[in-house]
C-alpha cells in the first residue's frame, strides 16, 4: 500500500480501483504506517473491491464506492472426482476429519483440532499442509489419531479432500483472519465435503451449506450432525453454490460496478 500510495497523483489515471484481500493493518509490518495510509489511500481510488463482506464494510468506512466482488477458485481442478485416486500416504479403514493448507498458529485454533481429536478417538484427524514452529513443536504430534503429511502439491490436493468424510477450518479469530476470504470452504464444497468451519463475518456467506461453529463444542455438534445427516442432495447442492465462485463471475462483477462508475464519472 505504501508505493501505491502516490500512484494516482503520478500516473493520473481515468479510473484507480484498491482491491482489499486481507485485513493488512492485523499485521505489525503493515499496521505502524498503514494505520494512516491505507484509510487515505482506500478514499483516494474511484472503486474499492474487497473479496469478503468484512472487507467491503471496512472499505466503505472511508469510500462509499466499495464493493463485494467474491472470491475466484479454480473450479475445474476439482471436477471429475470418480477419475480421482486416493493418496497412498492417506490411510484407510477409518472416517477421516480432514484440513487442507498451511498449519499456521496465527490462523489456526490448535486448541479446537486437539479438542476433536481427543472427543473422537475412533477417527482420524488428516491434516495437509506445511507447518510453522508452533505447529511442529506442538503436543498436536503426541496424539496418535492426528495424521500429519506435510505439503503437497496444489494439483494433489483434490485428491485429498476428495478422501476426507468430512472437512473443517479451525480457524482462530483475530486481526489476521478477521476479514480473510478462506478459499479452501469453496475446494472442500466443490467436491461436495460436510463442511465445519469457525464463525465469522466473512463466512455468513455461506451459512447456508457449511456449519458455522462458535467454539470447539459446536465443532464436536456438527461433526456428529454431518456425519449423521449427509446425502447425495447435500452435496450436489454444495457443489453447486461452490461452482458459483469462479473467477469469472468475480471480474464480471468488477467490470459492472466499473462500468456504472464510468457512466456517473
Amino acid at each position: 500500500m505504501f508505493k501505491a500510495f502516490y500512484l494516482g497523483e503520478l500516473l493520473s489515471p481515468d479510473l484507480s480501483i484498491y482491491y482489499s484481500r486481507d485485513y493488512m493493518l492485523g499485521v505489525d509490518y503493515w499496521k505502524k504506517h498503514g494505520t494512516r495510509l491505507e484509510p487515505l489511500l482506500i478514499a483516494k481510488n474511484n472503486i474499492c473491491f474487497a473479496n469478503s463482506i468484512y472487507l467491503t464494510e471496512y472499505c466503505k468506512h472511508y469510500n462509499k464506492n466499495s464493493f463485494y466482488v467474491g472470491q475466484g477458485c479454480d473450479i475445474e481442478d476439482f471436477k471429475n472426482s470418480s477419475n480421482f485416486k486416493r493418496p497412498v500416504d492417506l490411510p484407510t479403514g477409518k472416517t477421516i476429519i480432514g484440513y487442507v493448507g498451511a498449519l499456521n498458529s496465527i490462523r489456526l485454533d490448535l486448541d479446537i483440532i486437539e479438542h476433536i481429536a481427543i472427543k473422537f478417538p475412533e477417527y482420524l484427524i488428516v491434516l495437509v499442509g506445511p507447518e510453522d514452529e508452533v505447529f511442529l513443536s506442538s503436543m498436536l504430534h503426541e496424539i496418535d489419531n492426528i495424521v500429519f503429511l506435510g505439503q503437497k502439491e496444489v494439483k494433489q490436493l483434490a485428491e485429498y479432500i476428495n478422501a476426507f468424510d468430512i472437512c473443517i477450518n479451525p480457524q482462530l479469530v483475530n486481526p489476521v483472519t478477521i476479514g480473510n476470504y478462506p478459499r479452501k470452504i469453496d475446494e472442500y464444497l466443490a467436491l461436495g465435503k460436510p463442511t465445519i468451519a469457525t464463525a465469522t463475518k466473512t463466512m455468513e456467506a455461506f451459512k447456508d451449506y457449511v456449519y458455522l461453529a462458535q467454539d470447539k463444542e459446536d465443532y464436536i455438534k456438527f461433526i456428529q450432525y454431518a456425519l449423521a445427516n449427509n446425502n447425495d442432495k447435500l452435496e450436489s447442492e454444495r457443489k453447486d453454490f461452490a461452482y458459483t465462485h469462479t473467477w469469472k463471475n468475480s471480474v464480471d462483477e468488477m467490470r459492472k460496478q466499473i462500468e456504472i462508475i464510468l457512466k456517473t464519472a
